[in-house]
């Protein structure tokens, strides 16, 4: 009986007619970062033959972790949610598990070599206000600009300097009273709020602060920093 169905199935996979799974990648090849979750949607669609019996399983096992993907009510699509942190991409690759009539199981990756999905990281701090409203100390106001990182487990701010906002001759003498009180490097682990700190003569003072890293494709960063009193309420 078995050796029956097994040249049955042969002949069938010959003229294309029902042992066989095709999986359909659905997801993205990329995301905007999202720190705060986390997680990302993964998708995918399989095709099946006449001959394959259901359920049929599929997992993504292309980050060393063997993850499920749930099916729909029509078992035809398939998601789950992936825990991806700290990185610049993600692998994907899909295998799939069935049995042919509920005799023999077969098992296939798609595709061949995994796929990467990139992630786009979120802007860096762009804009920063240090209240200067209390009293300074030793003639200086201090404050600082944080900055977070989400695309390795560990990156250094390896520098900093700071420049005039404009070349006008209020812009370059406002800088001229900001400077920056950090050593570098500084450490910066993900998803962690990690400060340049920064102290300035005047109550009313603006600059950039031009920070240098080693992430890789922004080596540098300009942050528009602005001392001056906040409003109270």
């Amino acid at each position: 009986m078995r050796q029956a169905f097994r040249l049955t199935c042969g002949v069938a996979t010959l003229v294309l007619a029902g042992c066989s799974v095709q999986v359909q990648n659905k997801t993205p090849d990329h995301f905007q970062v999202n720190p705060d979750i986390g997680m990302y949607p993964i998708t995918a669609s399989v095709t099946s033959g006449a001959m394959v019996s259901t359920p049929i399983y599929l997992f993504d096992v292309a980050g060393g972790k063997k993850v499920e993907l749930k099916p729909d009510a029509s078992g035809a699509n398939f998601h789950t949610m992936l825990p991806v942190s700290c990185t610049a991409s993600f692998p994907l690759q899909y295998l799939a598990v069935w049995r042919l009539q509920g005799v023999a199981t077969r098992q296939k990756l798609f595709p061949a070599q995994p796929i990467m999905v990139q992630l786009t990281p979120p802007p860096l701090t762009e804009q920063a206000a240090i209240d200067t409203s209390g009293k300074p100390l030793k003639g200086l106001w201090q404050g600082n600009v944080p900055y977070k990182f989400v695309m390795a487990a560990d990156t250094q701010i390896t520098g900093a300097k700071i420049e005039p906002v404009s070349q006008s001759k209020a812009d370059v003498e406002s800088a001229k009273m900001i400077h920056i009180v950090s050593t570098f490097p500084i450490d910066a682990p993900c998803n962690a709020k990690t400060p340049v700190v920064l102290a300035s003569k005047d109550r009313n003072a603006q600059a950039n602060l031009v920070i240098t890293t080693n992430m890789p494709g922004v080596s540098q960063w300009t942050t528009k920093v602005v001392f001056q009193p906040q409003p109270t309420e």
